[in-house]
């Protein structure tokens, strides 16, 4: 087979890569060099990378979707307990208010230690729940 002779010019950082690349891989840098130019005027060159392009994006459009999935079960068990806690909690009285504010923060601080926890652990509520759909009447008394 005949082969042509080419003189290029690479600026020295490309070049020094080409250069290593031949050495690991134990080939010339002809060789690298001639695949890469005729991966670049493939035809199918184009409709590969369009391929590969197209699967990460549906890769992406499904985590978005997942993402989104669970901001909204997020923001729907928030709004329950807001709304929950709103109509189940009557006023206190001034005088229980100071008594009451030292209970929540103690209250809050616990809960911030358990999310801490809880977060390290990596243990999610949405698994949690999912885990519970599965297992219907875990929490019941008709066990």
């Amino acid at each position: 087979m005949r082969k042509d002779r080419l003189n290029v010019y690479f600026e020295a950082a490309l070049s020094a890569e080409l250069e290593a690349l031949a050495a690991r891989r134990k080939i010339s840098k002809s060789q690298i060099v001639e695949a890469a130019l005729a991966a670049f005027l493939s035809p199918d060159a184009a409709d590969q990378r369009e391929a590969a392009i197209v699967r990460r994006l549906d890769r992406l459009t499904r985590a978005v979707e997942r993402l989104e999935r669970d901001q909204t079960i997020a923001a729907e068990a928030l709004a329950l307990f807001v709304k929950f806690w709103l109509t189940t909690t009557p006023p206190l009285p001034d005088t229980m208010r100071e008594a009451a504010n030292a209970k929540g923060r103690e209250r809050y601080e616990g809960f911030v230690d358990a999310l801490g926890r809880r977060l390290a652990k990596g243990s999610t509520l949405r698994r949690e729940v999912s885990e519970d759909v599965q297992s219907p009447g875990e929490f019941s008394n008709e066990k």
